[in-house]
């Protein structure tokens, strides 16, 4: 049964990477750029008073979010599932920063002369997204803890965060589907390390 959780843990990593990749690909290229446009207009250009929830919810994908997440849930007695919850996060941190020069993506207020920024103009690039890869690399770590009932709760709130990256002007869709894909890969690749060290 090890070998084969192992064997499925391997296969999403491969199919996350892969999606990583080909995101980058396209994204160094332009290519889905007016299929972009239209999703990322369709959520930018939503009601703006929506803007202070929304960055609530977008701390859960910033790496003070993952570390406070985690610190929270070792304090209320799992100590075990904090510790993962804080690594998983901090890794996809990282590895957002580390794909980022390979890729040099600009966000979307230089790659789109429409685009809407809600709050404090984001620096740096874009592809893929940090927020979204740490909240859904938590996401990841948690769910299979829950009862079933509550996953999709866990899931939509992970993917809301890369929502609301666009509703503020911070990322483009592209960017968001590359973050969610580094994320499950990240959470899966500790999975895979873990297993092997007990």
């Amino acid at each position: 049964m090890r070998r084969q959780n192992c064997d499925r843990d391997l296969a999403i990593v491969v199919a996350a990477v892969g999606v990583v990749a080909g995101g980058a690909r396209a994204a160094r290229r332009g290519r889905w750029l007016a299929v972009e446009n239209r999703a990322f207009d369709a959520v930018n250009g939503l009601d703006p008073r929506g803007h202070r929830p929304a960055w609530v919810a977008m701390q859960l994908g910033s790496l003070g979010g993952a570390l406070v997440t985690g610190g929270l849930v070792a304090l209320g007695g799992r100590a075990r599932l904090g510790r993962r919850l804080g690594v998983v996060g901090t890794l996809a941190w990282l590895g957002s920063k580390a794909v980022k020069p390979f890729v040099g993506r600009g966000r979307p207020a230089t790659e789109l002369a429409r685009a809407r920024v809600l709050g404090r103009e984001q620096a740096g690039l874009g592809y893929p997204s940090g927020h979204a890869a740490v909240a859904v690399a938590m996401a990841s770590a948690v769910a299979p803890q829950l009862a079933p009932r509550l996953r999709p709760v866990v899931w939509l709130g992970a993917l809301g965060v890369g929502a609301t990256r666009m509703y503020v002007g911070a990322h483009l869709p592209l960017d968001i589907v590359g973050g969610v894909a580094l994320g499950v890969g990240t959470e899966r690749v500790v999975r895979i390390v873990t297993a092997h060290g007990r």
